[in-house]
């Protein structure tokens, strides 16, 4: 089995919409009154700070640390250049007409609605367009992403990076390694017509959604688009495979899982290998011994620590490199790596089919 080594609907007023969660609700008559309980004693959010409106031609977004969890509101933008480089909420964007958009990670929905020419970037749990047209996104979403009565949408799989990036997909509760972005479900496919189609492979992210202005506020921003400096994997997704053969690698939790799982990222494709899909989840017992059999015993106790991360890794001579680099590279840490080509498919299929069924995909 393998081996471990040591059309539009009616909508709300976003002003009604927009709730932060830190505003405190107040009368006239208790405007002048001192708070009765420590909990009173928070600061009020104006909610214009959580919103962007009618705008054209503009540079504009938020800093870190400026949202902090909030959400947010996009709408009736044109020409713009727009920048959410925080941690946020939920995030809709509404009648936008060829703008380009970055988003830092987004705990819950990401809604497009009614936009068309947009480019943008984008980290989220959930992930939803409506009526929209001829938009590229370059994704990272938990979950499945949908489209509805939208055409001309191209995919590909998020390149980001600015210093503060990695602390906001922990602050959003995402993982970097959980990332649907090829697998779109077309909520309203017409019979043969294509509405979504995947970005060519090492299409620039760059050539899409260009740098901030240097004279704007985020001049001092470092952001880069290089699939090196990515805080997220780029994987090959839902494209053809070149090869038959693919090799599980996992490592178990551990203060540098991320770290190490990058550093193999890293050694296998400097050897010209494929990364085509990544995973981070929790395992019971039960469930390892569903997945792995025959080696279900020697893990058991390894997945009690919390959850793994799990990539497939694809090329002719895959295994081979990596029982390679495991001995080499990973010697001291904990991992499982397909024991031999022959089975190494069934790996990959056990762990992945399992990892979706967890993850409701």
């Amino acid at each position: 089995m393998g081996c471990f080594f040591s059309k539009k609907s009616k909508r709300k007023s976003p002003e009604k919409d927009l709730t932060p969660t830190t505003a405190e609700n107040t009368t006239d008559n208790a405007v002048s009154e001192a708070p009765k309980y420590s909990w009173d004693k928070r600061e009020k959010v104006d909610p214009k700070d959580f919103m962007l409106t009618g705008l054209k031609d503009a540079t504009v977004g938020r800093l870190p640390g400026k949202l902090n969890g909030q959400q947010f509101v996009i709408q009736e933008c044109e020409n713009c250049c727009i920048f959410i480089l925080d941690h946020s909420a939920t995030v809709t964007i509404d009648d936008c007409i060829n703008c380009r958009v970055v988003l830092g990670p987004v705990k819950g929905s990401v809604f497009f609605r009614d936009c068309k020419d947009v480019k943008c970037v984008v980290a989220c749990q959930q992930f939803r367009t409506r009526d929209c047209k001829k938009m590229e996104v370059f994704l990272c979403c938990a979950t499945q992403p949908i489209i509805e009565s939208s055409t001309g949408m191209k995919f590909g799989c998020f390149q980001y990076y600015y210093p503060e990036l990695a602390g906001h997909f922990k602050d959003a509760g995402l993982s970097v390694f959980n990332n649907n972005w090829s697998n779109i479900h077309d909520f309203t496919p017409v019979c043969g017509e294509t509405n979504w189609s995947l970005l060519p492979e090492n299409t620039p992210v760059l050539g899409y959604v260009s740098p901030p202005d240097p004279e704007s506020e985020f001049k001092s921003v470092q952001i880069s688009a290089d699939a090196a400096q990515s805080v997220v994997p780029l994987t090959r997704g839902g494209r053809r495979k070149e090869s038959d053969e693919s090799c599980l690698f996992m490592f178990f939790a551990g203060e540098n899982t991320t770290a190490n799982a990058q550093k193999l990222i890293d050694e296998v494709t400097q050897k010209g290998f494929v990364l085509i899909q990544t995973k981070e989840v929790s395992m019971r017992p039960e469930d390892v011994k569903r997945v792995f059999q025959s080696s279900a015993e020697s893990l058991t106790e390894l997945i009690t620590k919390g959850p793994v991360v799990a990539l497939e890794l694809n090329g002719d001579g895959v295994v081979r490199t990596c029982w390679e680099i495991a001995n080499e590279v990973f010697s001291g840490t904990k991992v499982f790596v397909s024991e031999n080509k022959n089975s190494s498919s069934g790996d990959v299929d056990n762990f992945f089919n399992f990892a979706d069924m967890q993850m409701g995909l």
